[in-house]
């Protein structure tokens, strides 16, 4: 999978209580240029995401699993911090971010992007 249903979607508006949220982002290319495609989506969409307030926490390439079952290595993992869920959903209406999306879309043969939250210890 590379892109959210709408159900998904809704249902991660819906559960936004306002507080910022960090993108847990695993990537897996394409063969056929994808890497090369993401640095290009990478540069198209780098303003876009900075203009709602996001932030790259962390970027960088996957190495070989400690544990892990077969198929679960990632060729690049990401933290983006967004302020709100509302953000994110800003940024994927913004009409420039509807340029650089297919460039994604193009780069990547799987991703997760899962929402996390910080914890505190009790």
């Amino acid at each position: 999978m590379i892109a959210f249903t709408p159900t998904d979607f809704d249902r991660f508006l819906r559960e936004d209580d306002g507080a910022p949220v960090v993108m847990l982002n695993l990537l897996r290319f394409r063969p056929d240029g994808g890497r090369e495609r993401y640095l290009e989506y990478l540069q198209k969409a780098g303003p876009i995401v900075a203009r709602y307030g996001a932030e790259i926490l962390y970027a960088g390439d996957g190495m070989t699993p400690l544990a892990a079952e077969p198929g679960q290595a990632w060729d690049t993992v990401a933290l983006v911090r967004y302020p709100s869920r509302r953000a994110f959903a800003n940024m994927l209406a913004d009409p420039d971010y509807a340029v650089a999306d297919p460039v994604r879309m193009s780069a990547l043969s799987e991703a997760v992007l899962q929402p996390t939250r910080g914890i505190s210890p009790a």
